[in-house]
């Protein structure tokens, strides 16, 4: 027979750990969500980010019986609205849309970063994967192909620019590796958002950026930017005449990234459960799927809290130590 003075001392141990929710957590669960819920994008309006969350919001609003206000709240490269978050009282009245640039290549990238992602975040979904191609302006720029591209950027040492949505962020980094790769210097313009460094590239005030795709091929089909090989393993079936990296000389050179919705550290169990259980029907809605597709970023469905916070721990061991490698660093 089991000592009930020493299971209830466990209990009560369990609890203080943050094991068992206690009763007001419990009572706080079972009647979220009672206000209005905040989805935070760390990055500027018109980019990847900002669609994604604009387009999950309404079908969230739907399912939650509340409204999902998408709230763009940019800077250092995503990590001033993921800390934001972080910094949240946890009562799913707000949540982030991360990314891998403000969770693994943030770790390595910021030594005084003020969140750890895998302790001061409650990973609840991931969205949708990002593939990453690498676009350069017709804008007063002449370019036949990688090779003629990688010869004019060797040759004028720093006479080149490239946009990014922030210092930290995926097309930064994507770009610097790019250099990196092929023993070239450019100067990086980090702006706000996606919007501002679109601007500047059909404006010729940067040279080129590392995006994704489907954001990439307007422009193409207008003749204002040459997308010149996407940095994944297979051809996009957004542009299937533009050449994978292995195929144009790169092979091994990879960029990407993903998006996920993220709470603050200590969000009562049953919210993440039931806000989880939300996005893997959002992301199964055919409007939704349909959308992701044609932006060539499909949806990452299947994956319990517990799997996404695995994935994103291993993101943080694998990316680490790749940033730490390319002395890229932040203050």
């Amino acid at each position: 027979m089991p000592n009930l003075a020493s299971t209830r001392r466990g209990l009560v141990g369990l609890a203080a750990a943050g094991l068992i929710p206690s009763a007001a957590a419990r009572a706080q669960a079972a009647a979220w969500p009672s206000r209005p819920i905040r989805l935070v994008v760390p990055f500027g309006t018109g980019g990847g980010t900002d669609i994604t969350a604009r387009l999950l919001a309404p079908k969230l609003s739907a399912l939650l019986g509340q409204t999902v206000i998408v709230e763009n709240r940019p800077g250092a490269g995503s990590t001033l609205g993921t800390d934001q978050v972080a910094k949240s009282a946890p009562n799913g009245d707000v949540f982030v849309l991360a990314t891998l640039s403000s969770t693994g290549v943030a770790v390595g990238l910021y030594p005084n970063l003020p969140y750890d992602p895998v302790r001061d975040l409650t990973a609840i979904a991931p969205v949708n994967f990002i593939p990453i191609c690498h676009s350069v302006t017709t804008h007063g720029l002449r370019v036949r192909d990688t090779a003629d591209w990688i010869a004019q950027l060797k040759a004028n040492p720093n006479r080149f620019s490239y946009g990014s949505s922030g210092v930290g962020s995926t097309g930064h980094l994507a770009s610097a590796s790019f250099l990196q790769r092929v023993g070239a210097q450019a100067v990086h313009v980090p702006y706000r958002g996606a919007g501002q460094v679109f601007a500047a590239l059909l404006a010729g005030e940067v040279q080129f950026n590392s995006d994704i795709p489907s954001l990439m091929l307007p422009f193409n089909r207008d003749g204002q930017v040459k997308t010149l090989f996407v940095a994944t393993d297979e051809r996009s079936g957004l542009m299937p005449d533009v050449p994978t990296a292995a195929e144009v000389g790169l092979p091994g050179y990879k960029a990407y990234s993903w998006y996920g919705i993220f709470g603050p550290a200590g969000l009562p169990r049953p919210i993440v459960e039931r806000m989880a259980a939300a996005i893997e029907e959002a992301l199964g809605d055919p409007t939704i799927r349909q959308r992701l597709d044609e932006m060539g970023t499909p949806a990452m469905r299947g994956y319990t809290p517990d799997r996404f916070a695995q994935y994103v721990r291993d993101e943080v061991a694998f990316w680490v130590p790749i940033v730490r490698a390319s002395g890229a660093t932040v203050d």
